[in-house]
């Protein structure tokens, strides 16, 4: 893992702070374990872990005015005086038009302002501590700093209502311990703390002038190349050398086996639209994006591509004939990695401790497997579903703005899968319904409904997208939680509905798609850090600012036809050079997800009895274990569960076993060796008893 860390103090504060570190409640010096000193007094910057050379940047005008950049930055060192200046003046937006993916720190006297990112990849979470401010961009170090215990209302609210901000609001796993919304910053002066957001917000008074969807979607190409320019222009980084040869096998088996990436760039090639697109600019742009400086003929070597090929379960022959088909580029070198029973979902979850919980744990043994036999820089196709595609409450955005008839082809799609007549009339009726309820209604349905326990949804795709066709909805592992965990996140829900409104002119379409995709950026940047690979960067630029921002401009009549995404990356690679693509290129399916799934469920059915046979997450309350056993076993043996409900629980529970077993911390000189959740699982709350 990196992050960064750093501490604002007030004038005449209880913590002091030096270049050695912070002064403590009881006089300790504490300073991060492994750390490296950005600037020092009065309030100090750290970078930790392993960060390359390159990752770290920083600019300064004079003492007290400073910016820190960590990640991958295409500004240059004009243009991060620039950013400065304008900090300075009080303008953020300008930290976060850079293309790449990083956190700026920028330091103004005892002004410090930490810019989050728009997807939720890179967040910022901060605490009170020693009468200031401690902030960091992972939440477990700030646990240890202050002993956090667990906020079991949230770990409810994970479960029960995943996808609903208001449901976790700013809080994270760690009691004190909160988080600054996508698109905000954190601004703290003297310790003293406030989050602002720095993206224009939409006028009630003006409509926006109608997009155009060719300029839309140059804009969209424009900032996928440039992000991918930026990191191919980055200094390449050779792992560790590879200590000799090993009997029978290669050396990319032998890098793969030692857990060692290979050297230069590399790429996803799933086959899938996405990982495709970002393989071909890769390849396609000028220059030679696998040599390494110094090494080789200097005649430039091919991208790496990889291919997973799951052999437990079959039914993406079609994608894996496409990813062949574009492997033929001769810029391209293939590698196809083969997986069986062993990396099937479920199957193998011996996973290091991550800094929050999330889904993706159930699989991280899979993408590691992916992942081993790639390159030193990989980049990934991750988010594109997320900013490309339409949720479908979309529908409802465009009945408010009076665009019907933009919904004659989703609900003629939605109508010819389900086969029924009805269905325009049911899409329709539900989507008039959301256009007319308020956000406070949208969350009071929601905490009706987890009182009331109904659970129930329409199957098929029309049933999924008229369960979507609401302000919030449930997690597909509320239906396991006790009656006191669904209480608790009522409570939170109807708490909420006076404080918590989206911003001016949101629709609730717009509004539920930048909630998915900040849990699904949350669960990459949990998945990196499970599935890591030594001396190996993922790059996911669809999550880039620039990239969000370009298509979030993208028109709401052109991303709601189905097959809009790959059109669009079509277009996107037409625009880019890349004329001639394999038929059926674009064409994806989430039905041998789904059977790979269950099958690693079916297999690996007897650990996961054992793990919970005595579940942490009932001693929390937050189950019945008899209650998840039993599903648990039902779902083997074939009944139409929601599995990735099942994963949900699965991942949490195997993350506190992971936390609670932990016997080290952040930070030295603390007294102890303070750490997070130190008394294990403790309820607090009188709603939460054991679950037994």
């Amino acid at each position: 893992m990196r992050w960064l860390v750093g501490w604002s103090s007030t004038a005449a504060g209880a913590g002091r702070i030096g270049t050695a570190g912070a002064t403590g409640y009881d006089g300790e010096t504490v300073q991060p374990v492994g750390s490296q000193l950005l600037w020092g007094d009065p309030d100090p910057l750290w970078a930790v872990g392993d960060w390359r050379p390159d990752e770290i940047r920083t600019a300064r005008v004079d003492a007290q005015t400073r910016i820190a950049v960590l990640g991958i930055c295409g500004a240059s060192d004009e243009q991060l005086r620039v950013g400065l200046f304008a900090a300075r003046g009080g303008a953020l937006r300008h930290l976060t038009a850079w293309p790449g993916s990083y956190t700026a720190v920028v330091q103004v006297g005892r002004r410090i302002t930490v810019c989050g990112d728009l997807a939720g990849g890179r967040p910022v979470f901060h605490t009170p501590w020693a009468g200031g401010t401690a902030y960091a961009t992972a939440a477990l170090p700030l646990a240890d700093l202050v002993e956090a215990n667990l906020d079991f209302g949230h770990l409810a609210a994970l479960l029960a209502a995943p996808d609903v901000p208001a449901a976790l609001h700013d809080s994270t796993p760690y009691e004190g311990v909160r988080r600054i919304p996508p698109g905000h910053a954190l601004i703290l002066r003297a310790g003293a703390r406030e989050v602002a957001g720095y993206e224009p917000v939409a006028s009630l008074a003006v409509a926006a002038p109608p997009a155009d969807p060719d300029s839309a979607v140059d804009a969209v190409r424009d900032a996928l190349v440039e992000a991918v320019r930026v990191r191919l222009s980055a200094p390449r980084h050779v792992p560790d050398v590879d200590p000799g040869p090993v009997p029978g096998m290669g050396p990319a088996e032998r890098r793969a086996a030692r857990g060692m990436p290979m050297p230069g760039v590399g790429a996803d090639l799933s086959g899938g639209p996405a990982s495709g697109t970002l393989a071909l600019l890769a390849a396609g742009l000028p220059g030679n994006p696998g040599t390494l400086l110094g090494h080789g003929t200097g005649a430039g070597e091919r991208l790496l591509a990889v291919t997973f090929n799951d052999l437990a379960v079959g039914g993406r022959e079609a994608e894996l004939e496409r990813a062949g088909a574009l492997a033929a580029n001769p810029r391209l070198h293939h590698v196809v990695v083969a997986g069986g029973e062993d990396v099937l979902p479920f199957a193998d979850l011996d996973v290091p401790l991550t800094d929050e919980p999330a889904p993706s744990l159930v699989t991280a043994a899979r993408h590691r497997a992916r992942l081993a036999a790639g390159s030193a820089d990989h980049f990934t196709g991750y988010g594109a579903r997320q900013v490309l595609d339409a949720h479908p409450a979309r529908l409802a955005d465009l009945l408010m703005d009076r665009q019907r008839r933009h919904l004659v082809r989703p609900v003629a799609a939605l109508a010819k899968a389900d086969g029924s007549v009805m269905v325009p009339a049911r899409v329709y009726g539900a989507a008039r319904r959301l256009a007319r309820a308020s956000y406070r209604t949208g969350l009071e349905t929601l905490a009706d409904r987890l009182l009331q326990r109904r659970f129930d949804e329409p199957a098929g795709a029309v049933g999924a997208s008229l369960a979507a066709l609401t302000w919030a909805g449930a997690g597909p592992a509320a239906r396991w939680l006790t009656g006191e965990a669904l209480a608790e996140v009522s409570v939170r829900l109807q708490g909420t509905t006076s404080r918590s409104a989206v911003g001016p002119g949101q629709r609730p379409g717009d509004h539920r798609a930048r909630a998915a995709l900040a849990r699904h950026a949350a669960d990459l940047r949990v998945l990196e850090q499970a599935a890591e690979i030594r001396s190996q960067r993922l790059h996911a630029p669809f999550l880039d600012n620039q990239v969000v921002r370009a298509c979030r401009a993208l028109p709401e009549a052109l991303r709601v036809q189905p097959g809009a995404r790959a059109a669009i990356l079509r277009r996107v690679l037409e625009k880019a050079g890349v004329g001639e693509l394999p038929p059926g290129w674009g064409a994806t399916s989430h039905a041998p997800t789904a059977v790979a799934a269950r099958t690693g469920l079916r297999v690996a059915v007897d650990d996961l009895m054992d793990l919970f046979a005595n579940p942490l997450l009932a001693q929390a309350g937050l189950v019945e274990a008899r209650v998840v056993r039993k599903a648990l076993r039902a779902a083997a043996e074939g009944e139409p569960l929601p599995l990735d409900g099942l994963a949900d629980l699965v991942s949490l529970e195997i993350w506190l076993g992971r936390l609670l077993a932990r016997r080290g911390t952040c930070w030295t000189g603390t007294p102890a060796r303070a750490r997070a959740v130190p008394a294990g699982i403790a309820p607090q709350r009188g709603a939460l008893a054991s679950g037994g």
